[in-house]
């Protein structure tokens, strides 16, 4: 049986709208298990990235709750959310949110150094060793205006693992790259899920979620299949 890493109960998220409330989720249940690679798929306006991010501590959610370490991510401090965020959770987006003035390996490191249980010298090792794995070793001295957007999400792969962590959220990761770097960059992800990486990730490409061993379908904020 597989271990649960996080679950989702009753969830709702919510904004003012017109002196209104538009409810973007509406008492979404759902499990996520170790060692999964689950996709959620939607049209434009389905709730996929509000999804993801509330389950993340990204953003709150407006009611329900949301279990990880038998704590609840909606009643947390944000104190306690950016310590799970940062050691716990990795985080991987259609834009990459590299850091223009660092190199490449800086901006896989950085998070690392942040690690109070790892010194430079660990955090150094294992930065050259996910650039190696991502083919970015010749590259790792560039700054990420002197690469390609390909090569810049898989930098931000990298970054996103350096601290291992227990899930990986991934919203529209391929939403921004042409055919030939999407294929690498989920090929990419599809070796770290084969390795126990596991993934949550949002997308509309059907390509993409063929690389998934589960696949959730969102309708206005609801779960309609998987």
């Amino acid at each position: 049986m597989k271990k649960t890493v996080l679950s989702a109960r009753n969830l709702c998220k919510s904004f003012a709208h017109n002196g209104g409330q538009l409810h973007i989720l509406t008492q979404v249940n759902l499990d996520l298990y170790e060692g999964d690679f689950t996709v959620i798929m939607g049209q434009s306006g389905s709730g996929k990235s509000t999804l993801l991010y509330s389950l993340s501590g990204m953003d709150r959610a407006t009611s329900g709750e949301v279990i990880y370490n038998d704590e609840d991510v909606v009643k947390m401090n944000e104190k306690k959310l950016a310590t799970i965020r940062h050691e716990d959770f990795g985080f991987i987006f259609q834009q990459m949110y590299l850091v223009s003035n660092l190199t490449l390996f800086e901006n896989v490191a950085v998070p690392g150094y942040l690690n109070k249980e790892k010194t430079s010298k660990q955090v150094d090792e294992k930065a050259s060793g996910l650039l190696d794995k991502v083919g970015l070793t010749k590259v790792k001295t560039h700054l990420p205006k002197q690469v390609s957007g390909g090569e810049q999400q898989r930098c931000a792969i990298a970054r996103a693992v350096i601290n291992e962590p227990k899930l990986l959220f991934a919203d529209e990761p391929t939403g921004a790259l042409n055919r030939k770097n999407t294929k690498e960059v989920l090929d990419l992800l599809t070796n770290l899920n084969e390795n126990g990486q596991s993934i949550l990730m949002v997308t509309h490409d059907m390509k993409a979620a063929l690389r998934a061993n589960r696949v959730i379908y969102l309708e206005d904020g609801n779960i309609v299949g998987e």
